[in-house]
């Protein structure tokens, strides 16, 4: 048994699973003593979090079987899912008659949760930059995926009672602050010079095969947040982003050259930088600081030093760290602890 393997399960299980998917927490436990489908995960590209990668898969299959047995313990495909029996049997079972498929997708796939509610706590962050610097932004997302969290301007915005960002969308993302308060959010958007994201692995939303993969790796409990994909994938497809498909750490400054140098450039990415192998964080790093020399630059991150979201900002050459605090990986709460920005 792959002891490093077994360990990412137990590890997923208690850490990411507890309190937000009892199944995924279920079958994530099971699967960690088991020999035959951790012989199958040794597949999976390297780097990848071989948990998410997994249940994306076997999900992302389910899709195209409407009468496969363990479609009825997924709350996401039947409307009354089955809770009177473990999962796993009929799990396994689909595992072990798909593997070819399914180690095809562990090699080839790439998790991409394109989290698009990441967004409400990116906003009030957009719009201190934009207060402090006052100049309009110019966005550059590293692990952009499908682009979502590029259109942050175009979703509006819950934290209680009252309402924010583009109150006109379609599409509004709730989310909870925890230890500390918000700064003031203005009732217009910051405004935004040019945006483009760039992936190794870009997806395309028109594409409905892309659309599939994104969505089954969202978690079979989380209705919420496959109406915010639906949704925001609608908004996008409607005036979709510039992408780029590369090593988005190699672009960077052929990125930046092409913003303006009237612009804020912001940086920004969430989540990804914990799938960077060390020297290539320390290159993003040095060549973040090296544009910060020669222009007003933003870096927008988390999972380089810590899980905390970040931002490092360059006015004048002049370097400020702001620690804004936790989040959730899914965006259903976060600190606000910059008190620089608070109340302003």
């Amino acid at each position: 048994m792959n002891s490093q393997l077994s360990h990412a399960f137990k590890q997923f299980a208690i850490e990411q699973c507890e309190g937000s998917s009892p199944f995924y927490k279920a079958l994530s436990l099971n699967i960690a003593e088991d020999s035959e489908i951790l012989d199958i995960c040794q597949d999976a590209k390297e780097g990848q979090p071989v948990p998410n990668l997994l249940f994306g898969a076997v999900q992302y299959l389910l899709t195209k079987e409407p009468h496969h047995v363990l479609r009825a313990f997924y709350p996401s495909l039947t409307e009354k899912p089955e809770t009177g029996q473990s999962p796993f049997p009929a799990f396994k079972e689909f595992v072990l008659t798909h593997h070819e498929q399914i180690r095809n997708l562990l090699k080839t796939r790439r998790v991409q949760t394109n989290e698009v509610r990441r967004c409400a706590y990116l906003y009030p962050v957009f719009v201190s930059l934009y207060r402090e610097v006052k100049k309009p932004l110019s966005l550059i997302e590293i692990g952009t995926s499908a682009g979502l969290q590029l259109l942050w301007d175009q979703y509006a915005y819950s934290y209680g009672d009252t309402l924010y960002g583009n109150q006109s969308s379609m599409l509004t993302l709730s989310s909870k602050v925890r230890n500390g308060r918000l700064p003031a959010l203005s009732e217009s958007m910051p405004p935004i010079n040019r945006r483009v994201g760039v992936d190794l692995n870009i997806s395309d939303l028109t594409n409905e095969d892309d659309r599939l993969w994104l969505k089954a790796l969202i978690w079979p409990e989380h209705h919420d947040r496959r109406e915010n994909f639906d949704q925001a994938s609608m908004i996008l497809r409607n005036d979709p982003p510039e992408l780029v498909e590369g090593n988005g750490v190699t672009l960077l400054p052929e990125l930046a050259e092409k913003m303006s140098e009237k612009s804020l450039l912001c940086i920004f990415h969430t989540h990804v930088a914990n799938q960077m192998p060390a020297h290539v964080r320390e290159d993003l790093m040095e060549k973040v600081e090296s544009l910060g020399e020669v222009r007003d630059t933003a870096h927008i991150f988390n999972n380089i030093t810590d899980g905390k979201l970040r931002v490092d900002l360059y006015v004048n050459g002049r370097c400020t760290r702001h620690v804004i605090g936790d989040t959730d990986g899914h965006g259903r709460w976060f600190e606000w602890r910059e008190e620089k920005w608070q109340g302003e």
